[in-house]
């Protein structure tokens, strides 16, 4: 008999509403879709303010509507809007989970809501979220085997790019995942690592698998950009959120110092948790200035931006994966990266390295590649699209 998946979908019902979807959130979504696609049994596990909430098959296609905006959220019913005073987004999201829940629970009775589900049953959970000692406890009291997704470790490898107050979080997820995981999904060997030696300090070191997400890049849409942007050639794009680790800094440093005419940089993201004085120099950009930050484009124009770019510029201090530099090399965009373990392992010498404080460098670089001549039509995509379906293979061959 094929296993049960449960598959924790809190993460998507978190971001319902709230704009373009991050990394972590479309992992979730691509497992969400396959799992719906697939023969096995498949359920959904939600955490709202108001208890657990558990989704069969129906509601799991349901919520992927709600995410790909195929339907749109309800209005937020009164118990979503005494628990959400001020965030109408996550009421409406937490409204429109419990119309397609088939049960629901108070918090604790999690293992009770869970256990009547077909056996043998998988617990799956790629997006961080609902990873505690008492949740993870109960779903093993339950009888389920238990696998999770670890994008990285960097609260704990670099403390100094995040928030202060998400550390000590984060190592009690970690805690947790190291206690009660039966597999832990890494995305590469470079992660992998770093999180198996962050584990081995916190008492236990669970079996693992490495498996690269799957990279799936939209069709470029000229069509798709906002009207009256101007695309002079040459430019460049960085894409990622704006926060420390994604190292922005360097990129305004960069732009201060070229010579004239400079080219235009597209910064293409949403602002996340950043230092006042970067988010301060992005405010006094000039509007017809050289560089300009872009957000809420639809992934067809971001892949348009990338795709006519000179580079993508990846001038990340940490990652766990990567999507940017890997989507721009499989459209045959140039990429200039910062030197970390995970990119070269899985761009190798698909990228141009660069040390990630060394502004002349960047400089340098971005001048000779803004004076290379574009060709017509771009050679064949120099990287071999990474699959989900290898991805999955992986992940789903683990007994």
């Amino acid at each position: 008999m094929e296993a049960t998946r449960l598959l924790d979908l809190t993460r998507l019902v978190s971001r319902l509403g709230k704009g373009a979807l991050t990394g972590i959130d479309r992992v979730e979504l691509a497992y969400l879709r396959r799992f719906a696609a697939d023969t096995p049994p498949l359920f959904g596990l939600v955490r709202t303010a108001a208890g657990w909430l558990l989704l069969n098959r129906a509601g799991c296609e349901a919520l992927a509507g709600l995410v790909l905006q195929n339907t749109p959220l309800p209005r937020a019913d009164l118990l979503s809007r005494l628990l959400h005073r001020r965030d109408h987004a996550r009421a409406r999201a937490e409204t429109a989970a419990r119309k397609i829940a088939t049960a629901r629970s108070p918090r604790p009775g999690l293992a009770r809501l869970v256990r009547v589900l077909p056996r043998p049953a998988i617990y799956f959970n790629v997006g961080h979220a609902n990873l505690t000692a008492p949740g993870l406890s109960a779903l093993r009291s339950a009888g389920f085997s238990i696998r999770v997704m670890v994008h990285d470790t960097i609260p704990l490898d670099h403390p100094q790019l995040v928030r202060a107050d998400s550390i000590a979080p984060f190592r009690q997820k970690l805690a947790a995942v190291a206690t009660h995981a039966d597999c832990v999904i890494h995305l590469t060997q470079a992660s992998r690592t770093l999180t198996d030696a962050q584990m081995a300090r916190l008492g236990r070191v669970p079996p693992g698998v490495t498996a690269p997400l799957g990279v799936a890049v939209a069709q470029p849409d000229m069509a798709a950009l906002p009207p009256g942007l101007e695309l002079s050639d040459p430019y460049f794009v960085t894409l990622g959120t704006i926060e420390p680790r994604k190292n922005h800094t360097l990129l305004l440093d960069v732009w201060d110092r070229l010579p004239a005419p400079k080219p235009r940089l597209f910064i293409l993201g949403n602002r996340g948790w950043a230092a006042p004085d970067v988010l301060a120099r992005l405010d006094r950009l000039a509007p017809d200035g050289p560089v300009q930050v872009l957000h809420g484009l639809p992934d067809s124009a971001v892949s348009a931006l990338i795709a006519g770019a000179r580079a993508l510029l990846a001038p990340s201090l940490a990652e766990g994966f990567g999507l940017p530099p890997v989507e721009a090399a499989s459209l045959g965009t140039p990429v200039l990266a910062t030197d970390l373990a995970v990119t070269r392992e899985l761009l190798g010498n698909k990228a141009v390295y660069l040390p990630a404080a060394d502004i002349y460098s960047w400089v340098e670089t971005v001048v000779r590649q803004a004076s290379i001549a574009p060709v017509p039509l771009r050679p064949p995509a120099p990287l071999t699209l990474l699959s989900w379906d290898d991805h999955f293979n992986t992940v789903l061959s683990v007994v």
